[in-house]
């Protein structure tokens, strides 16, 4: 089955607001990969597994924790337990700054927690820097590995 990888970043976030702060700092960071959204867990992992077209395997899920339906927790339970998405590199980027959400955020397999900035410049600058990390200085794994 064909996948869609590499230039795609999941970015699982039900806030309107965040999702365009997400696709500003994208944009400002000059990110080559274009940026797919879903609003809730089910959808990521919908999009994730090939229910509605083929998989996508982007280069980095950017994931919110506190979505609907299916939350962010339980979506990188689902990630980090499927052989064909555990190697994809999931940052939470959440409000919580609770310690049992980063440690157990952690536990299931995430490979960064940020938390989300109240003000819109520093939350577009924390972005930006994690777009620049992610998808220009990390070493990712090569697509190979990802089924």
């Amino acid at each position: 089955m064909e996948t869609l990888t590499d230039s795609y970043v999941l970015v699982v976030e039900d806030s309107d607001e965040d999702w365009d702060t997400a696709v500003q700092a994208a944009q400002q960071h000059g990110c080559a990969h274009r940026l797919i959204r879903a609003t809730d867990g089910g959808t990521g992992l919908d999009l994730l597994r090939g229910n509605c077209a083929p998989p996508l395997r982007p280069a980095l899920v950017l994931l919110d924790l506190n979505l609907p339906g299916l939350d962010g927790r339980e979506l990188l339970a689902a990630i980090k337990a499927d052989l064909s998405t555990r190697l994809l590199p999931v940052v939470v980027f959440s409000t919580s700054s609770n310690p049992r959400d980063v440690a157990a955020s952690y536990a299931a397999g995430a490979n960064a927690y940020h938390v989300k900035p109240v003000s819109f410049n520093d939350h577009l600058s924390k972005l930006r820097s994690l777009f620049d990390y992610w998808l220009t200085n990390a070493v990712l794994p090569p697509r190979s590995n990802i089924n």
